[in-house]
Parts: C-alpha cells; sequence; structure tokens
C-alpha cells in the first residue's frame, strides 16, 4: 500500500510553521490594539488640550508644552498649528479602525466613510503642519524645519495615494499606501513616546532647550522614516513565505514592543494625558 502521508520532518516542519504563524498574526492584532488604545488617548489629549485651548481662546496654554508655539502676531501660523492639532487627534482616534478586517468585510459602507474623514485628517494635517512651517518655522531650526516639512510631503502623498487608489478599485495598493498613511499618522505620538522613553532613561541627554541637540535633530527623521520601513517590509512580506525561526524572531521583537508601548502609555496617562483629559470632560 502506498504511504500519502508526509515524512516525519516535513509533517513537523508545516505544522510549526503554521503554529509561528497563528502566533505572529496573534502578536499583530495585540499590537494594534496596544497603538489604538494608545495613539487614542494621546488624540484624546491633542482635543484636550491644544484643540480645546483653540476653542476656548486661550492659546497662550501651548506655550506651556511648546515653548515659541503660538504668537499673538501670526494669526497665519497659529491657524496651521491650530488645524494640524485638531485634525491629529481625529487621526489618532481613527486610524486604527481601518486596519480591522473584519469591520471591512462585515460594514464596508462605514470603512469607506471613516476612510474618506481620515484621509481627509490626514490632508488638513499635513497642510496646516507645512503652513506652520513655511510661515514661521519650527522651534529646532534647519534640520527640525526639513524633517518636518518631509514628513507634512509625504503625509500629503499617502493620503492622496491612498484615497486614489480606493477610487479605482486598485484594493491591493490602497491597501499598501493606507498602511504607509498610518505609518506616518503615528508619527506625533511615537514622537512623545521616544522622547518620553529618552528623557527618562538618559537624564536628556543630547536634547537641547530649543530641540537643537543632536538628538533632537535624529529625531526631527527619526518618528517617521522607521515606521515607513517597517510598513514596507510588512507590504512586502505578504509575497513572501517567512520561515518559522523569522515568525519567532518576529512575534518576540514586537512582544518587546508592545511591552514598550503599554510602559509608556501607562506614565504618560498617569502624568499627563489622563490629568488634561479628565479636565476637559469634566
Amino acid at each position: 500500500m502506498l504511504n500519502t502521508t508526509f515524512p516525519p520532518g516535513k509533517q513537523q516542519i508545516s505544522s510549526l510553521e503554521k503554529a509561528t504563524q497563528r502566533a505572529l498574526r496573534g502578536t499583530g492584532v495585540l499590537l494594534v490594539s496596544t497603538v489604538w488604545i494608545s495613539a487614542g488617548l494621546f488624540g484624546l489629549y491633542i482635543l484636550a488640550f491644544y484643540a480645546a485651548a483653540l476653542y476656548e481662546g486661550n492659546l497662550d496654554r501651548w506655550n506651556n508644552i511648546l515653548p515659541g508655539l503660538y504668537q499673538r502676531d501670526s494669526a497665519v501660523a497659529t491657524s496651521g498649528i491650530g488645524l494640524h492639532f485638531a485634525m491629529g487627534g481625529i487621526i489618532l482616534m481613527l486610524g486604527s479602525i481601518q486596519l480591522i478586517g473584519s469591520i471591512r468585510e462585515r460594514w464596508p459602507a462605514f470603512h469607506r466613510w471613516v476612510g474618506r474623514v481620515y484621509v481627509l485628517s490626514c490632508l488638513l494635517a499635513a497642510v496646516g503642519g507645512l503652513t506652520f512651517i513655511v510661515v514661521k518655522g519650527t522651534i529646532g531650526g534647519t534640520v527640525m524645519d526639513i524633517g518636518f516639512g518631509l514628513y507634512g510631503v509625504l503625509m500629503l502623498l499617502a493620503a492622496v495615494q491612498t484615497y486614489r487608489h480606493a477610487v479605482a478599485r486598485h484594493i491591493d495598493l490602497h491597501r499598501a499606501w493606507a498602511l504607509r498613511l498610518y505609518a506616518l499618522a503615528i508619527g506625533s505620538w511615537l514622537y512623545r513616546m521616544d522622547y518620553g522613553f529618552w528623557i527618562m532613561l538618559t537624564d536628556a541627554y543630547g536634547h537641547g532647550d530649543n530641540f537643537t541637540g543632536p538628538f533632537d535633530q535624529i529625531m526631527a527623521f527619526f518618528f517617521y522614516i522607521p515606521n515607513l520601513l517597517v510598513a514596507e517590509v510588512f507590504i512586502r512580506a505578504r509575497s513572501f513565505r517567512i520561515s518559522p525561526l523569522l515568525n519567532v524572531a518576529t512575534t518576540l521583537v514586537l512582544l518587546l514592543v508592545i511591552t514598550f508601548l503599554l510602559v509608556g502609555t501607562y506614565y504618560f496617562t498617569k502624568i499627563y494625558w489622563g490629568p488634561a483629559i479628565i479636565d476637559w470632560l469634566v
């Protein structure tokens, strides 16, 4: 009788591959959930602190966090950065919803309408930030102007491409650009997280008072370029069969990232975000 079963080695590899793929998918879901919660809280904080100050007409409060951000004689720059903050809060609360496959499949109309609001918010946030840079410039000078300006241009490009391919029903291209846009959209949140951990672990080594230190200059680009590289890895990984060992290594790295984000979210919420959100809501 012919033996139609796989040899023990191949069967074991197949089972191991499936197990590591499930572990990686589960870790990915946990990572997205963690990002959603943390970025959503930061989005609420932006609305509670910056947008609420704009609504209340008390823009001097902005300078308590970022000195020189608001100046009474610069209405265009103030309007630009105010638009950037308001749209940024919306982006951070809506972005992760678009990554949930079950929502896309069960409620496609909801996915499309949230997507329209999300893309429009990204466009307006980019335009507002670029307006501020052109009119006034950032506190960190030329290097920060270039880094943040490139960030705004890339977000504009990703938002336009995401919408264009969605309308044209180029689904694979749409999802690829949507992932790039998401990687850029969470940049402002990661910027705060990175600074928080760096200051805590190194006592602000390399950070200048006017954001002109060596660490500040690196961060002018670091808060979004690594995100885009990770997004490209995920986009291209769909076309390749990944070994179980790489699945395990990626899962462990993602677990470390999740731990990093959870610890940061806890302290930021306790010290900064939580009190501002509660004061705003109460």
